[in-house]
Order: C-alpha cells, then structure tokens, then sequence
C-alpha cells in the first residue's frame, strides 16, 4: 500500500522506523515544523523529521494541513492510506477523505476511555491499572472514530506518564502492523464506541500539578507520576515553590494524627507528610531556584523540620 505518515515527537518513531522496514511504499512524512528551542532560540526539526531524513524520504512540514496548498500536495501522492501519530495538527473532512481507502490513528489509550491530548497523563493521574492503543479510523470527531484494534498494555505501581508513555511508544509497530495487514486484506472490522463511556483527556494545565493535602496519599501518588515531565506536582515551601518528583505512598504513619500537609519526619531517613487518610515520603524534590535532590540531602541543606506546614498560603 502506498502509505502517507503523519507524525512529530519522538513517540511516534518506533511506528515510523517499522513502516520504514515493512515493505509498504512510504511515499511522505508529514511532519510539524522547525521550531527554535533552548536558550539560542535555534532552529530544531522534530524527532519524526531527523528519522524520515536519514531514510531520505520525501518530507513535507506544513505550517497548516488543511490550507488548500496543503491538501493539493497531498492528493498529488496518490497514496492509499494516512497514518496519523503523535501528529499535532487537526485534519478538516477535505483531508480526511483524501485517502483511497482510508485515513488511521494510533492513539494512547484504551478509547473510547481518554479521549484528548494526553492520554497518557490522565492515566496515571487516575489510577487506571491499564492502558493501551487504539488503532482507529479518524474522523472529524476527536478521538471518536471506530475502532479497528487495540492492545492492552498494564500500568504497574512504578510507572509514571514518562514510562508508561515509552512502554506505548514501543508496542506501536506491532499493532499498526497487525491493522495494515488488516486492512490490506480487507479483513477488518469497525467497531463504534460506546458515546456513554468517554473519558476525556485534556492537555495539562499548569495548575493539575498543584498538590491538595486535603486529598487522599493514594490520589496525591498518582498526581505525581502523571503529572510528570510538565507540569510536574508541586507545593509550597516557606513562600516558595517545591516541586516533588517521587514518592512512595504510606497508609500510617506511628503515633501522629496531624494536619494535612504536615511534615511529621524530616531527618536523614527523609521526609514524611501527612495528607488528608495517608502519608507521604517524599523522595526526590527540587526547591525553585535550586537544584533537584535526594530528600536526605533536602532535609540537610535546607532546615526543614517535623511539624511545618506545605502548600501554607501565607
């Protein structure tokens, strides 16, 4: 099949390399463009891009897919089907229909549960025990075409979006080319979700990152590994921002009935806070405008003792 891919970071790049190596005609790769990033403001191509380069693949990097130039190119590459991943970029029906047999996605969880921009994320957030991809075919409906096939993948304790992500990113290749074989054959079938079990799954503001003591450890936990790289969890320390990057939950902690948000231990074993039916121990943590570090090193560095309060307000 003549195969047009869209894609952009670097979680769509095992599902690139594979199409690369199965014997389909990849005839583009359409990725998002260059954009200047660090401190020099350089120009960076996108991890889809450098992959697509060094294959020497026809590479195509619109500012906007649905623009009529857009859609002109695209319908000269003949091609049979559109494979969307990790894209960016939302397709009017005009392109949509492009395709001769039709346009798919690969998406990061279990649809019609996490529909949205960060899958992944929610997830974790939610406690969910698995997640998975969704091999759809796309429609104009966010996230809500029928379902061709899905791989369910666990979540263990451990995992944080970061993980979880690369765990999903690496089982990629072998359902999307289980779909193209599929599809191929015309053996497949259109499953459509169920409207009344959509979960949504919005990209990350910067306030779901701030921690509630007055909420359950388990929830504060799973807070933490979601929010992971960006917004990240965090609190307030003395005025200033405390960001926590790992934590164990514990469900008692002796002979304390404290306040939530109570640290009840901060010595060289680490650092201990109270939540609303819990505790936590906090094992690394970065205190803005410092470095990131161990929780023993925190307690040593910066003075902090049993009975302060996080997340104060004043």
């Amino acid at each position: 099949m003549k195969i047009v891919f869209f894609g952009s970071s670097h979680f769509a790049v095992p599902a690139l390399q594979a199409l690369i190596k199965s014997g389909h005609e990849l005839v583009c790769v359409v990725t998002q463009p260059d954009k200047k990033k660090g401190r020099h403001l350089r120009l960076a191509a996108t991890d889809v891009k450098g992959i697509a380069m060094a294959a020497k693949l026809k590479i195509f990097q619109p500012e906007d897919i649905k623009a009529k130039d857009s859609l002109s190119f695209l319908r000269k590459l003949g091609a049979d089907l559109f494979v969307i991943m990790a894209y960016g970029q939302i397709f009017s029906q005009e392109a949509l229909d492009i395709p001769a047999i039709m346009p798919i996605n690969i998406h990061a969880s279990l649809l019609p549960r996490f529909r949205g921009a960060a899958p992944v994320n929610w997830a974790i957030i939610n406690g969910d025990k698995k997640s998975g991809l969704s091999v759809i075919y796309v429609t104009r409906k966010m996230d809500a075409g029928p379902v061709i096939l899905q791989k369910e993948i666990q979540i263990q304790p451990q995992d944080t979006s970061v993980t979880l992500e690369e765990k999903l990113s690496q089982a990629a290749p072998g359902i999307l080319m289980d779909a193209l074989k599929l599809i191929e054959a015309r053996n497949y079938r259109l499953a459509e979700q169920d409207e009344g079990k959509v979960v949504l799954a919005p990209k990350l503001a910067k306030q779901d990152g701030l921690i509630d003591w007055n909420t359950p450890v388990v929830d504060i936990h799973n807070q933490i590994r979601g929010t992971l790289p960006w917004p990240g969890a965090f609190t307030s320390y003395r005025r200033k921002l405390l960001k926590i990057f790992q934590a164990d939950p514990l469900p008692v902690f002796p002979a304390h009935k404290p306040v939530p948000g109570e640290v009840v231990r901060a010595d060289k074993h680490g650092i201990v806070v109270a939540a609303a039916r819990g505790f936590l121990e906090i094992k690394e943590l970065q205190l803005e405008a410092a470095r990131r570090m161990p929780a023993e090193s925190f307690v040593m560095g910066h003075k902090l003792t049993a009975g302060e309060i996080l997340g104060k307000k004043s």
